[in-house]
């Protein structure tokens, strides 16, 4: 209550901020006359002006006022835009590194050239990030005019691009670029083996745009690089067979979790069948054995009971394409984790591709979390405010309108069922359509948006449906949504980043219809009819009442609700939006209220009857906050999980990035050997035991194997008073000289490079199967809560003692394979650093090598939906990029491999011995 007084009486914190950030704005004005005074060209001086202050000691706070002032006067003189002072604020607020929530239609990109402009005069570079590559292209060339008026580069990245344009863009003043593009380049940087291969520069400053989207929604699921593994596409046909076989009864399902699992007499009745198809070892189905047989079950399972055609993904040209739940955009080439994917095609009776297994792995979180300064924009920030603040330590600071909101938000109205629901949803859009009011219907699904089509073609009324299934001129669409009469059916979210004016939108209208007409009098009156009609239809729109906006009914989130009301009610624009919703609809569902209420209103409730009460809607905005909260928990367990692994992934790459720069790496290695002979001879000889109790035997073995040494150390015990540390000496003195006469056969140069090779190879390796075990240890260490262990905390402990592990095992690989492998004495060009793969070179190249592909991957580890782009490259031959030959250690590596050689002629090394028993042994 007094909370409430003190609000009332001084105003919110958010608005107490936004006033205290007036001053700033008028010394912005202050500059706009003398701004408005210069010349074009001292107008485009003021950047090296601004570079010369910061040179002489001033900061980029200094200069905000004139630099945005400069900015303003820019953006006046080329685009015939003037930021308002609210612009300004929200300017402010994203220099600041905080996140400004403007509504729909204030100019959200315009405000970004403020900030933009301010932190991109140092010279660092700055990204602004989009949500798709159509607003990187767009936004870029569009205030790239203001930037590259006052005399910043612009670049932008989009898919297609090759390694040095990519490294071009990244190197300019300004990059536009989805958060997609920016992470798979991240992890691709750190798989190359030249420093000057990476395309990244450190980074400096990121404005993310639709911050919510990308920082939230998208942040679930981490982004991958992963090649494939084994083909196992005749299992998944053969089980997947089974399930389809199958009586609801042996199964139960839970929606919430979006998880399937098999009864007792499920369990028993798969065992039958899969041992009648011949797929079954033996007669229990949870023997080790079947393991393989119980992941294909359980991901069928999911397939066939949980995930639903044109709700989850659609079929098209022989694929299966994933639906992004929260967009209903079509996520062409991206692929569900851990052979769902796979069982799902298997479903439908499409060409099942490999599974993959993973190379590099990042969150968004950890990912935006490298940028020294972060902010963002979007229209829905709030009702996630403490999340932005807990993962990104970014405050949500809420811009006030240009003007006020018009726009009017009715109750919602509920029905007993869907058919009811649409039918009344039909007769209001077909009322508004008669009165020439235009309407925009946010549906669910593609199933959804296409019922509804149904029920307006019954009712006669001309609609646009917009869905995955449509999806190529959707800005198009939803940018002539507000045209008088207009009714567009589309999933939520569809032509985020389009704006909808009233009346329609002229620039699309001229590109469209104006595609093939020349430059000249004919054109330029074509233009100004056009102009005029969308005037005159916009005048007859605000009189029937603006853009009308449906939804048809709740999301899990607060804020796809209020982005798709955000579409009307803009820049003081009349409007009005509703929601339609009944008991069959998902959030009602699934996470509504209990049964009593259920049973109330279908007893209460006649067909087609409808009910409003503002205390529906709260019980409904109840709903939500409990699956947000939910939802949070589970993108909070990733981060968690991700963090530990971070910590890991920034030690490697470190270490790569030293390893890369170094002129030579023969002291590391140098380390590595003594440290794995210090291991070798701690294990067979551990300090403080007695020499009887020494295993002999095994220091001898693993001392051949390793460092390729036959050690007297049966000598050596006939020695008093032996002790380890004098083993561990001599073994290090004999490695050290066996090594040196190695390197004496090659030049200095070539050894360096050979070891450096051999060392990030080694690395990158033992990387991708760390990654892959840490995935597994993910999967199955919530069984550790049974015994009243916390998971993450035992995840944590577990991860470091197999990172120390691996960390063992990589030192153990270079030194064996240094010591014992044969080298091929090359002239110098040969024994450069190895080509780098296409796969890292040209991101969507395509092409098989050895019969493999590479998948980059944006992957849900809990609802397994992934989100990026498969991309088919070749993954480099590990003998052949390091030029290993003749190795004990690497089987590939025989220099006569493939030649007409009898296996029992002479080897043609000179060994003497039988090529069989030489290097035809290694085939």
């Amino acid at each position: 209550m007094f909370g409430s007084i003190a609000k009332a009486m001084f105003g919110s914190s958010n608005d107490r901020y936004v006033k205290s950030l007036d001053k700033i704005v008028r010394k912005i004005a202050d500059f706009e006359p003398a701004m408005e005074a210069l010349s074009e060209d001292a107008l485009k001086a003021q950047t090296q002006k601004f570079r010369d202050d910061l040179a002489n000691g001033q900061t980029i706070d200094d200069i905000l006022p004139e630099a945005f002032a400069t900015c303003r006067e820019a953006s006046r003189r080329v685009l015939g835009m003037r930021h308002f002072d609210v612009q300004m604020i929200g300017g402010i607020v994203l220099h600041r590194g905080e996140i400004a929530e403007m509504r729909t239609g204030e100019g959200k990109t315009l405000v970004a050239t403020l900030a933009t402009y301010l932190n991109a005069i140092e010279g660092k570079g700055v990204h602004v990030v989009t949500v798709n590559d159509y607003l990187a292209k767009r936004d870029a060339g569009w205030m790239g005019q203001i930037y590259e008026y006052l005399g910043l580069t612009v670049g932008v990245i989009v898919p297609n691009m090759n390694e040095e344009e990519r490294r071009i863009a990244y190197d300019s003043d300004i990059t536009y670029a989805t958060n997609n593009e920016l992470g798979f380049d991240y992890l691709r940087d750190n798989m190359k083996h030249d420093r000057g291969m990476m395309v990244h520069r450190p980074f400096n400053y990121a404005i993310v745009d639709e911050v919510d989207s990308i920082l939230i929604d998208e942040a679930r699921t981490p982004l991958i690089i992963s090649g494939p593994t084994d083909d196992k596409s005749d299992l998944y046909v053969s089980v997947d067979a089974v399930i389809k076989r199958i009586d609801p009864v042996h199964y139960e399902a839970d929606e919430k979790q979006r998880s399937v699992t098999l009864t007792e007499d499920g369990v028993e009745w798969a065992e039958r069948e899969l041992e009648s198809g011949g797929l079954l070892e033996g007669s229990n189905l949870y023997d080790m054995e079947n393991t393989m047989v119980v992941h294909h079950l359980d991901q069928a399972l999911k397939a066939n009971v949980m995930f639903k055609r044109d709700i989850d993904y659609i079929v098209k040209d022989g694929k299966i394409i994933i639906i992004d739940e929260n967009t209903g955009r079509m996520m062409d080439g991206r692929r569900w984790s851990n052979g769902l994917h796979q069982a799902v095609e298997a479903k439908e009776g499409v060409r099942i591709e490999p599974e993959n297994q993973t190379m590099a792995t990042i969150t968004f979180q950890n990912f935006f979390r490298m940028y020294p300064k972060l902010s963002g924009m979007t229209g829905t920030a709030a009702t996630e405010a403490p999340e932005f603040f807990d993962i990104y330590k970014m405050n949500v600071v809420t811009i006030p309108t240009n003007v006020p909101v018009l726009r009017v938000d009715e109750e919602d109205e509920f029905y007993k069922n869907t058919h009811d629901k649409f039918g009344a949803i039909a007769k209001l859009i077909r009322e508004k359509y008669e009165s020439g009011q235009p309407v925009l219907v946010g549906t669910v699904s593609i199933e959804k948006s296409e019922l509804l089509s149904e029920f307006l073609n019954a009712e006669g009324v001309v609609h646009n449906v917009l869905n995955a299934r449509f999806h190529e001129r959707e800005a198009h669409i939803v940018a002539q949504a507000g045209s008088l009469g207009a009714v567009t059916v589309a999933t939520n979210m569809a032509g985020r980043g389009t704006d909808i004016k009233l009346g329609g939108n002229a620039e699309f209208r001229i590109e469209d219809e104006l595609a093939g007409v020349p430059e000249g009098p004919e054109r330029e009156a074509a233009i100004a009819k056009i102009e005029a009609e969308v005037d005159e239809a916009k005048r007859k729109v605000v009189e029937a009442g603006g853009l009308c906006v449906i939804g048809t009914e709740r999301h899990e989130s607060r804020r796809i609700d209020n982005q798709l009301r955000g579409r009307s009610g803009r820049q003081g624009d009349p409007g009005l939006s509703k929601f339609y919703l009944c008991l069959e609809d998902d959030l009602l569902r699934i996470f509504g209220p209990d049964t009593m209420f259920s049973r109330m209103m279908n007893a209460n409730l006649a067909d087609g009857e409808a009910i409003g009460s503002r205390y529906l809607s709260k019980a409904i905005e109840i709903a939500q906050k409990k699956v947000e909260a939910r939802n949070y928990d589970i993108r909070k367990q990733v981060v968690e999980y991700d963090d530990v692994m971070n910590d890991q992934r920034k030690v490697i790459y470190e270490q790569r990035s030293d390893i890369m720069d170094s002129a030579a790496v023969g002291d590391v290695v140098v380390d590595m050997r003594q440290d794995t002979i210090n291991a070798l001879v701690g294990d067979a000889c551990p300090p403080g035991s007695y020499p009887e109790q020494w295993n002999i035997e095994q220091l001898k073995t693993r001392t051949l194997e390793v460092l390729g040494l036959a050690v007297p150390v049966d000598d050596w015990m006939q020695e008093d008073h032996l002790e380890p540390s004098v083993i561990d000496e001599r073994v290090c003195a004999a490695a050290d000289a066996h090594m040196e006469a190695r390197i004496a056969a090659f030049e200095p140069d070539a050894w360096a490079n050979l070891e450096k090779s051999i060392l990030l190879e080694r690395l990158d390796h033992h990387w991708k199967e760390h990654l892959a075990t840490l995935d597994a240890l993910r999967q199955v260490v919530f069984l550790r809560a049974y015994a009243q262990k916390t998971p993450i905390n035992e995840y944590k402990q577990e991860a470091f003692g197999l990172f120390e592990k691996m960390l063992d095992g990589i030192r153990e690989d270079v030194t064996r394979i240094l010591m014992t492998a044969e080298f091929r004495a090359a002239p110098m060009d040969a024994m450069q650093l190895p080509d780098l793969p296409d796969f890292l070179t040209q991101p969507n190249f395509g092409g098989p090598n050895f019969g493999e592909n590479m998948v980059f991957s944006h992957l849900d580890p809990l609802t397994g939906q992934d989100d990026a782009q498969s991309l088919r490259t070749p993954i480099p031959s590990p003998a052949s990029a390091l030029g290993l030959i003749g190795s004990p250690a690497m089987a590939a590596g025989n220099p006569w491999a493939g030649q007409d050689i009898s296996r029992n002629a002479p080897c043609p090394c000179g060994s003497g011995e039988k090529y069989k028993h030489c290097h035809g042994a290694t085939v």
